[in-house]
């Protein structure tokens, strides 16, 4: 609407975005990398955020000088070809190392932590577990102008609409006056600051907790801990529930049953035999409600029930791992016990190319697994339950080497 009402303005010539980035190889750029194009794509977008209501001195502040970045496309088309299992991520995720730092920031930051916990009902560990993972406690923040990052991947086409309405935030966020765009940097994706917010996840739930008015995720502390948690109040977070146990499977169960879809409350999980690990009855617990068995390693590995905050994490990046490496580094942080059960170490992660054997070959014998992406999912691990239950094996939906051998 703002379009069709907003009286025209005189467009004045910027100079023309330039190609400055190194490539890396190989990468094919033919029909991409051309200063020209990329300069109509920007002068188009520079239209469409004026009718949206960026004002001039944001347009150039922000455009004048865009740069389109090759190796953000690269980073965009590439896949690689080895995966990792989940014991290995979390090894690195929740080391004795970043257990000890994250358990330092805590001292450190005690009173804010406090503060920010007593307003939005965040565990100070969970925020510090979050802070730990995606930027290593602000030492790692990413480099790329997000303004570059977000017109590159607009230009290149592969998720325009996306990208463009990241990129109308982040002009937004620019002209609020938050950050200065020569501070606005993070990934080549476009997440920013100390805990990686998207610029629409910034501007919906981004705080000022230091009160100089400005929401600041890049240098204040405060401000990135109290926007973090905001984003996991708003995102279905259950103040003092905890995320979830570690368990033990009673024989016999059905772990086709393991699925994030079967969810009940954990009195009704101890009804089937479910235990806590140390033995302790779950009905002596607190109430899980809601709550799904997940072998993020099958039926070989640790089992863990787990609750809503279990999938609050996840809407903060939907990855089981990440999830499971943020939950336990905020168990860990609270002087709580490790994972207890053994993880099956000797079992080597699938790449890429053998995952898509796998779909394929499940696909073809009649267990559909959708279209082939190299990426196990949930609909990869329902054609795994349902080919493990034709040959009465485990249904546990853990895609490994001896079931893509079977298979085949």
């Amino acid at each position: 609407m703002a379009a069709c009402t907003a009286t025209p303005v005189l467009e004045t010539k910027a100079p023309a975005p330039a190609v400055r980035d190194s490539i890396p190889a190989p990468i094919d750029l033919q029909g991409v990398a051309t200063t020209r194009d990329f300069a109509t794509w920007v002068a188009d977008f520079r239209a469409t955020a004026r009718a949206a209501g960026i004002d001039e001195a944001t347009l150039n502040a922000a455009l004048d000088n865009v740069v389109m970045l090759p190796r953000v496309i690269a980073s965009d088309r590439a896949q690689p070809e080895f995966t990792r299992n989940v014991w290995d991520y979390l090894d690195s995720a929740v080391s004795p190392q970043r257990i000890a730092r994250g358990q330092e920031k805590l001292q450190q930051w005690r009173p804010q932590l406090d503060a920010v916990g007593a307003r939005y009902g965040v565990p100070a560990e969970v925020l510090v577990a979050i802070w730990g993972i995606e930027s290593n406690f602000g030492t790692h923040v990413g480099d790329i102008p997000t303004i570059d990052a977000l017109a590159t991947l607009g230009f290149e086409g592969r998720r325009e609409a996306w990208a463009r309405t990241q990129l109308l935030a982040a002009l937004k966020i620019l002209q609020n006056g938050d950050i200065p765009r020569d501070r606005m940097i993070g990934s080549w994706a476009g997440a920013m600051g100390q805990t990686q917010f998207l610029p629409s996840v910034f501007l919906a739930h981004a705080v000022d907790a230091d009160g100089d008015g400005r929401r600041d995720i890049w240098a204040s502390v405060p401000d990135v801990m109290a926007s973090t948690a905001n984003f996991l109040a708003h995102s279905g977070w259950r103040p003092g529930q905890p995320w979830g146990i570690e368990v033990r499977l009673p024989a016999g169960f059905n772990y086709a049953r393991a699925d994030a879809a079967v969810r009940q409350g954990s009195l009704a999980w101890a009804e089937e035999g479910v235990q806590a690990l140390d033995g302790k009855a779950l009905a002596a617990l607190p109430e899980l409600p809601d709550s799904s068995i997940l072998l993020p390693a099958g039926a070989r590995g640790p089992a863990f029930l787990v609750g809503p905050n279990f999938r609050t994490i996840l809407r903060y990046n939907n990855a089981t791992s990440y999830a499971l490496a943020v939950n336990l580094l905020a168990q860990r942080l609270g002087n709580a016990a490790a994972v207890q059960q053994p993880w099956p170490r000797d079992l080597p992660a699938l790449t890429r190319s053998q995952i898509l054997a796998l779909q394929t070959a499940l696909n073809q014998r009649g267990f559909n697994c959708g279209t082939p992406d190299g990426m196990v999912g949930p609909a990869t691990q329902n054609g795994i339950r349902q080919y493990q239950l034709s040959v009465g094996l485990p249904a546990d939906g853990y895609a490994s080497t001896d079931l893509l051998q079977g298979l085949q």
